[in-house]
């Protein structure tokens, strides 16, 4: 039998490998350096999600261990691996006995696998056993849970670099309203499922939300606007100025006579099943752009 709970699915028990695990509630990023590369692992990656500009979310473990085949089927699969062609039969004999001595029983073979994207990752899985048997419908020490499976599918969640359109572009002017939006941002709702075949699947999705804007300058130079919905406010002529900068004061003195505006956009990820209380940090990805401020300049004539 088969659940499924708004973007999770559970498999019963009786599936192999059981997967399973608690489930606990994180939020913190934890400042997050890394990412995920799955390596020697049966895990699929789905979704629109991916492919863009990744905050690096880092996995807990580098390593763990994912239900692979029954005793017969690995057995097949080890004798494939050590043909003869390739080693000598007394080696070859000692490679398969630990195989050989669990055929009949019930259970399935795990295996290793890593995350190459951490620095730990390829020396967590040498340090580990290649192949542990267990039980049906139990997980062995150190086996994937629900948990890590909800993690992997954030690690790879990406979201677009925004590309920070303004006008005035070139140059603005003091006291001049400086239109803020994004360009090219796609899909506003973006989502990766991490799927263990036969075993769970998970849906984490993020959700851009707003933009938040930094001139790059204190209050006292610049008045900010943040009205600004979920990509800003492309220019309009006549329209009314809600998302953007006011700049006070030209930035003649400022280094390389600009300001450094940065705009940030927020997208809110979560795992869309109630059953499962698991709460992430935002998405944030930032990026840059020079203004070049000036006075505008009056010329006043006498009469004569």
């Amino acid at each position: 039998m088969n659940v499924v709970v708004a973007g999770l699915m559970l498999f019963s028990s009786a599936d192999p490998g059981g997967g399973g695990g608690d489930v606990e509630v994180r939020t913190s990023q934890e400042k997050n350096s890394v990412g995920v590369t799955l390596k020697n692992s049966r895990i699929v990656l789905s979704g629109n999600g991916r492919g863009g500009k990744s905050d690096g979310y880092r996995l807990k473990r580098p390593c763990w261990y994912e239900p692979a085949q029954n005793a017969e089927e690995m057995l097949d699969f080890q004798r494939w691996v050590t043909r003869v062609d390739l080693y000598d039969p007394k080696t070859r004999a000692e490679n398969l006995k630990k195989f050989q001595e669990k055929l009949g029983e019930e259970g399935r073979w795990w295996t290793i696998a890593h995350n190459s994207s951490d620095p730990n990752g390829l020396s967590c899985q040498l340090a580990t056993d290649s192949y542990v048997f267990v039980p049906p419908n139990t997980t062995p020490p150190g086996g994937i849970t629900l948990q890590e499976l909800i993690d992997i599918a954030r690690a790879a969640l990406t979201v677009p670099e925004p590309k920070v359109m303004l006008n005035p572009d070139a140059r603005s002017y003091v006291n001049l309203p400086t239109w803020v939006w994004l360009d090219g941002v796609g899909e506003t709702t973006r989502s990766v499922t991490a799927t263990l075949p036969g075993v769970m699947s998970a849906t984490v999705t993020a959700d851009l939300k707003n933009i938040e804007i930094d001139p790059g300058t204190k209050e006292d130079r610049a008045e900010v606007k943040e009205e600004c919905g979920p990509t800003g406010r492309p220019y309009a002529k006549g329209g009314e100025f809600t998302c953007g900068v006011r700049y006070l004061r030209a930035s003649a003195d400022q280094p390389r006579d600009v300001y450094t505006l940065t705009v940030t956009s927020v997208w809110e990820v979560g795992v869309q099943a109630a059953v499962v209380p698991f709460a992430y940090d935002p998405i944030q990805v930032s990026a840059t752009r020079d203004v070049e401020v000036g006075e505008v300049q009056s010329t006043v004539r006498g009469s004569g």
